[in-house]
């Protein structure tokens, strides 16, 4: 059994806004990451609705294989398999839907906060006085950014980790359903309508790999560490 891959994360929901000062206007742009968290939840809705399928699925199989005898006795076993497959797959999908709400809130501070440093520095750099009057200022400016960017650092290294189990759990559920079209085949005369239970399993499953991977790239995109400006930079040390 291979474990699916994800590449190493950057931040999983880094900071893809930007904050620039043009023209003594200082501009924001949150839609990017927003729209990133927002496909992350389609993703993630997804999931949800395919793992409930597979629950329905293997309570059909279940009462099938039943039928079936004792002929159809490791079918039944793996079908139950598949069934708290389905349901631990729905508890990750919770665990991932609570870290992108969480997601929202740290992307939400840290533009706000970005918004703060840019117009700090605008204010600086059109400043008479000494850059020193507003070290404490610019201070804490840079310990809050490192706060939020530490937050959102945390928050991708738990969804790195579920994402990891969750993909590992869907090899699984994969070799369960590759087992479960083995079994069918002794299932007498349930064999065909066995067979194509344990097919209808493989496909579903195949579905949920998908999603895991294009949640992978949406959610742990390259690497795009937030930066504190050069002049906030200079002006603490």
């Amino acid at each position: 059994m291979h474990a699916m891959h994800f590449p190493d994360p950057g931040p999983a929901f880094a900071p893809a806004s930007s904050t620039t000062v043009a023209g003594g206007h200082v501009q924001t742009c949150p839609q990017t990451e927003l729209a990133r968290i927002t496909g992350v939840n389609e993703e993630i809705k997804g999931i949800v609705a395919i793992a409930f399928k597979i629950n329905l699925m293997a309570l059909n199989a279940i009462f099938l294989a039943k039928r079936a005898g004792a002929a159809a006795r490791g079918f039944a076993v793996l079908s139950k398999e598949l069934r708290s497959f389905a349901q631990e797959l729905t508890q990750e999908m919770e665990q991932l839907r609570v870290m992108t709400a969480q997601s929202v809130t740290q992307v939400t501070a840290h533009v706000q906060q970005r918004r703060r440093s840019a117009i700090m520095q605008l204010a600086a750099d059109r400043c008479t006085v000494s850059v020193g009057a507003l070290s404490p200022v610019l201070a804490r400016v840079r310990l809050a950014l490192q706060t939020h960017q530490g937050r959102q650092l945390q928050i991708e290294r738990s969804l790195r980790g579920v994402l990891e189990e969750t993909g590992q759990r869907v090899e699984f559920g994969a070799a369960l359903a590759r087992a479960a079209k083995i079994e069918a085949a002794y299932g007498g005369l349930f064999c065909n309508a066995l067979m194509q239970v344990s097919s209808e399993f493989g496909d579903v499953i195949a579905q949920i790999k998908a999603s895991l991977e294009r949640l992978a790239r949406i959610g742990l995109g390259e690497r795009r560490p937030a930066r504190t400006s050069a002049f906030v930079q200079r002006s603490v040390q």
